[in-house]
């Protein structure tokens, strides 16, 4: 983010426009609608401004632009055609660390001005920073269609409120509900159909309506790719004042969680310190029974392997209410990412899934049925028993050719599929990286014809000429 977005009190805060045009005026008229005190400097002018000046609304200067007229202003908008005064003007306010926007020149600039959709006090506002103006255009006028005009209005109603509420809902997160349900309810409606005296009824019956009782929501946050979250998941990370999250959960995902929302990792890594699992029922237990609304945020599904089943019965046994929201797990979606079906009518009819978290003297597995040929077994946590597993399946049964493929950040940006034969299995997990998941399989082959995500494609040893890429084929 080049850009750090902000709403800047400007009322009666001294800024200068350099520029008598018309670019000039319309900017002039930007900050005289947010009550800036406007000086304009500009040997001419056109008479737009001279009508504004003569009705007091700004402070003109018609002489030519001087370092020193920025001497006491918060900002600065050179708007000349003059590319040399534009230069002058910017030099002169970085040295005296004051913002500056040049009109249509970015590399001139120390801040520039959005797209704007206006609802005031609602403002939404959309900036490429200044390297697609057309397409923040076009995202504006659509954004404009989906915004209603009455959302204003009931921003305004919400305001006045507001110090009513307090005395009557005394915690943040009681207040945060109230507005969720007013917003989504029969309060917005009313509003809507121009009926505001019964909006503002609504809104008192409401504020003794709400509930203090905190709950947990139990998320999968999917493999990886955040298009692939689920709307529920969505709007209940957007609600959470507590999220206790895994390693495994994708950075750009945790970015759709609450600004303000506290965020606790509880992952698990190998050779990593972690917090045990009964901690993190402690936490959620905690966390609920103050009256917050927690996200337990798991990568996949949680209850894929996830242990989702055990943190709520410990919710069941202490009370807590909480609800489940499934996630892709990673054997659909890494695999779907790697070109990979999991069933095939020429190839396989059955699939099952296992965890690699496995011990030598547990194993309880029945390997006789998992070394089946035409059928796709997927293992995920495997990497490290990799020589463990391959030993079991050659043992009872598998072909040492079966095709096998690893598939590392399945269905992120830097997903890498490292595919072979069941007897180089160890090879390949050592050639990858966690999270990853293994696939054995007759359809494991098919990667390199329906790779479709990304730039890769499947790529032999046999032929060393070709470029390494996101699929790289070790048999």
């Amino acid at each position: 983010m080049d850009y750090l977005p902000l709403f800047a009190q400007l009322k009666r805060r001294p800024c200068l426009v350099v520029g008598g045009g018309e670019v000039a005026w319309r900017k002039t008229r930007m900050l005289l609608k947010v009550g800036a005190a406007v000086t304009l400097v500009a040997p001419e002018v056109d008479r737009e401004i001279e009508e504004a000046q003569a009705q007091g609304k700004l402070r003109v200067l018609r002489e030519a632009f001087r370092p020193d007229h920025l001497d006491g202003n918060m900002l600065a908008i050179a708007a000349t055609d003059n590319a040399l005064v534009n230069e002058l003007v910017s030099t002169a306010a970085d040295s005296r660390n004051i913002l500056v926007n040049v009109v249509d020149d970015t590399p001139k600039c120390s801040f520039i001005v959005p797209s704007l959709v206006d609802r005031s006090p609602i403002i939404i506002a959309i900036s490429s920073g200044g390297k697609a103006p057309v397409l923040a255009r076009m995202l504006r006028e659509k954004i404009e269609t989906l915004v209603p005009q009455h959302i204003g209005k009931m921003a305004a109603m919400a305001g006045a409120f507001r110090d009513k509420l307090k005395a009557r809902i005394p915690t943040l997160t009681g207040r945060r509900k109230f507005w969720e349900a007013a917003f989504s309810g029969r309060f917005a409606d009313l509003v809507a159909a121009g009926k505001h005296q019964q909006a503002e009824q609504a809104l008192e019956q409401l504020s003794g309506q709400i509930t203090t009782q905190g709950e947990v929501a139990l998320i999968g946050a999917g493999p990886g790719d955040p298009g692939l979250l689920t709307l529920r998941a969505l709007q209940l990370m957007q609600q959470a004042d507590v999220v206790l999250y895994d390693y495994l959960v994708a950075e750009p995902i945790m970015e759709l969680c609450r600004r303000d929302a506290e965020l606790v990792c509880v992952g698990k890594r190998a050779s990593y310190h972690s917090v045990s699992q009964d901690d993190i029922n402690r936490l959620l237990v905690e966390h609920a029974q103050a009256g917050k609304r927690v996200v337990r945020l798991k990568g996949g599904d949680p209850f894929m392997f996830g242990r989702g089943g055990e943190e709520l019965q410990t919710l069941a046994n202490a009370g807590v209410s909480f609800q489940v929201v499934p996630g892709i797990t990673a054997a659909a979606g890494a695999t779907a990412y790697a070109g990979i079906p999991l069933t095939h009518r020429d190839h396989a009819q059955t699939a099952l899934f296992i965890t690699g978290h496995l011990k030598k003297e547990q194993d309880t597995l029945e390997w006789a049925t998992l070394a089946r040929a035409q059928q796709t077994l997927v293992i995920y946590m495997g990497l490290m028993k990799s020589a463990h597993i391959q030993s079991q399946l050659l043992a009872h049964g598998r072909s040492p050719e079966t095709p096998v493929a690893v598939i590392e950040n399945g269905t992120r940006p830097e997903q890498k599929v490292f595919t072979g034969q069941l007897n180089n299995l160890p090879s390949l997990a050592e050639q990858a990286a966690s999270p990853a998941l293994i696939v054995v399989g007759e359809v494991a082959a098919l990667a390199g014809q329906l790779t479709w995500f990304g730039e890769g494609r499947a790529v032999s040893d046999a032929d060393p000429t070709q470029a390494p890429t996101a699929v790289v084929n070790f048999a």
